[in-house]
């Protein structure tokens, strides 16, 4: 970033140019679904409901605000209860059982909702609710899967913020071999039926693009300059600690990208390695023994042993492993959350849609 950029002010925007009510009336006919987990974020609540009613309010085709309360214990709930009863049916408030982390929530909120396409975004009002429109309209004229939102002007902490998440971000790439800019922009749009094919776990939400990329080709997603306001209440949820998160999920992701259907390949392969070397050190322990030496004593007898028995071990884990894939894969998939029964953010069959 240029020394001209550092002296715009915090509010800084991308240029972007915003469709009309007329251009969005174009566009194929669709159902929007907006989701949005919250966590302890009582004093933004109200103002995020209200930002979303704004920014969607001229949309000329039906949308829904799915809000999941992630357990908060500071009155987060109650303010979003309160405000959704008194704004329309159209925003349905979803409480699950305890903090279940923001993947969690998101997933819980991509269930729920109903459209056929789907956008996301944090409840702390960093990300603009205006901009959804626009990545809305690119993603259906442009026949996308997915649009990601880039902070080109991220409105963050340098240290705390922006210098982990640039070292994430390149690693992710590195992995996934996607050239996303921002892959940690919670503001995304994607085409419905796409993204629920895909789990979310753990800190996979940052990960969405690349487990789209098992599903759907990495060229019909696209990545779209967003604006980014620094947090204006509450405080945030997330610090250091979260990058080491990340590289453990980073790990997870690049196993099952590429052995995820075939696990039985990864621990076979390193099993039938280690269970050669070990052969092999058997063998040689042996020609010793029959050439009349005295292998009973030696280091590599023990450790070609083991060898061997580890190798057995990886083999039949990897055929455990591929049993448990077929057994995932035909009984269907546990949810990681879990809601508090009898919600009124349960899905209803029709109605609850603005417009």
């Amino acid at each position: 970033m240029n020394s001209a950029s550092l002296a715009q002010p915090a509010v800084a925007e991308p240029t972007v140019v915003e469709p009309t009510s007329t251009d969005l009336a174009a566009l194929p006919v669709h159902r929007l679904s907006v989701v949005v987990p919250m966590y302890n974020e009582a004093e933004n609540a109200i103002a995020l409901i209200d930002a979303v009613q704004a920014a969607l309010a001229a949309y000329p085709w039906p949308w829904e605000l799915i809000v999941v309360d992630d357990g908060s214990t500071d009155g987060t709930g109650r303010a979003l209860d309160r405000r959704a009863r008194e704004t329309g049916p159209h925003i349905r408030v979803l409480h699950l059982a305890r903090n279940f982390r923001q993947t969690a929530a998101m997933q819980a909120g991509i269930d729920a909702s109903r459209g056929d396409v789907v956008a996301t975004l944090d409840g702390d009002l960093q990300n603009d609710p205006a901009d959804i429109p626009r990545m809305v309209a690119r993603l259906l004229t442009e026949d996308l899967d997915m649009v990601a939102g880039w902070r080109r002007e991220r409105q963050d902490g340098m240290f705390m913020r922006k210098i982990p998440s640039r070292l994430a971000n390149r690693l992710i790439r590195r992995v996934s071999g996607l050239k996303f800019q921002d892959l940690g922009c919670s503001l995304k749009i994607f085409r419905g039926s796409v993204l629920r094919q895909v789990r979310l776990y753990g800190e996979m939400h940052r990960f969405i693009p690349a487990w789209l990329a098992t599903v759907t080709s990495p060229s019909r997603m696209a990545e779209e300059p967003v604006r980014h306001h620094a947090r204006r209440a509450g405080t945030s949820k997330y610090g250091i600690s979260r990058t080491f998160r990340v590289l453990i999920d980073l790990l997870a992701i690049h196993f099952f990208l590429r052995f995820g259907s075939r696990p039985g390949h990864f621990f076979g392969g390193i099993g039938l390695a280690v269970l050669f070397i070990g052969s092999l050190m058997l063998g040689y322990m042996g020609a010793l023994k029959l050439a009349g030496h005295d292998v009973g004593t030696r280091p590599m007898l023990s450790l070609g042993f083991f060898l061997v028995l580890g190798g057995v071990q990886l083999l039949t884990t990897g055929v455990l492993a591929e049993l448990l894939v077929r057994v995932y894969f035909d009984v269907g998939r546990a949810r990681p959350y879990r809601v508090r029964g009898g919600d009124a953010g349960e899905t209803p069959v029709e109605g609850g849609w603005h417009g």
